[in-house]
């Protein structure tokens, strides 16, 4: 091939796809800059509502992916390239992976609306799942908490999203409902001082809300006392433990008998 042809041939392929090729580079120059210009937005926006850092990361990096894989599609649309065929692959690759990972993205997607709507935090008493502990740590795929008895319980992102989650934390401040019952002699009115006085005198038991004591049943063998100090989370098992054992000391010292079964034995004349 002599050079005229060589000259003949780059001509014609700049007159046919000349401006396809530099509106494809303007389009990318362009693109990259406002894609980059985006997702600081995005960062921005997602610091300013205070979403957890991991996640801030992974929406910032998937926001960025997808809106490359469409500028590429777009430049190859520019340059004449069919792209109908390369977007069904895409597609059928996303479900595929989508139906392999159920189990993940369905923890992934529990893991987003925890961190974006935040119904509990690290630190948090909750009750979830059947299980009660303080928050320890939440994930992009589970949340970790800490039980009563020091033990380390994972839970699925998923699951607990979806479930019923009870925040003791989050208000500031807990009731304890505690069921105290005495003898059917003892005096009613004198009771409910014993008790109230037990309450009262617990500094880590809260006077605002202001602590009760009311008669709730009238029991087979007791007259039940429904007992309910206010503290924060914090106190709740200081003030519940404390409440039982002072409780019992000052009904003692009062002369108010707490009533317990009776054994009573039978015999028959031989």
């Amino acid at each position: 091939m002599d050079f005229d042809s060589i000259i003949a041939s780059i001509t014609t392929f700049l007159a046919t796809y000349g401006f396809s090729i530099i509106g494809a580079i303007v389009i990318w120059i362009v693109g990259s800059w406002v894609i980059k210009k985006l997702l600081k937005t995005v960062a921005s926006l997602m610091g300013k509502k205070n979403y957890d850092e991991s996640l801030q990361k992974f929406l910032t990096n998937l926001i960025g992916w997808a809106l490359k894989i469409l500028l590429i599609i777009t430049v190859l649309g520019i340059l004449g390239i069919d792209t109908a065929s390369f977007a069904v692959i895409l597609g059928a690759a996303g479900l595929a992976i989508g139906l392999a990972l159920q189990g993940s993205l369905a923890n992934f997607a529990g893991g987003v609306l925890l961190m974006i709507f935040k119904p509990i935090k690290i630190g948090d008493l909750i009750e979830a799942q059947g299980e009660l502990g303080v928050v320890k740590e939440i994930e992009i795929f589970t949340t970790k908490i800490i039980t009563p008895s020091n033990k380390l319980v994972i839970i699925p992102n998923g699951t607990l999203s979806n479930g019923n989650i009870v925040n003791y934390t989050e208000e500031g401040q807990l009731r304890v409902d505690l069921t105290i019952g005495v003898s059917y002699d003892a005096d009613i009115k004198q009771t409910k001082e014993v008790l109230l006085s037990v309450l009262t005198s617990n500094d880590k038991v809260l006077s605002d809300p202001a602590p009760s004591v009311n008669v709730s049943e009238l029991a087979d063998s007791s007259v039940n006392f429904a007992v309910r100090p206010w503290c924060t989370p914090a106190n709740y098992w200081d003030v519940y433990f404390g409440t039982m054992e002072n409780v019992k000391l000052a009904l003692d010292k009062a002369g108010i008998e707490i009533p317990y079964p009776h054994a009573v034995e039978i015999q028959k004349k031989g």
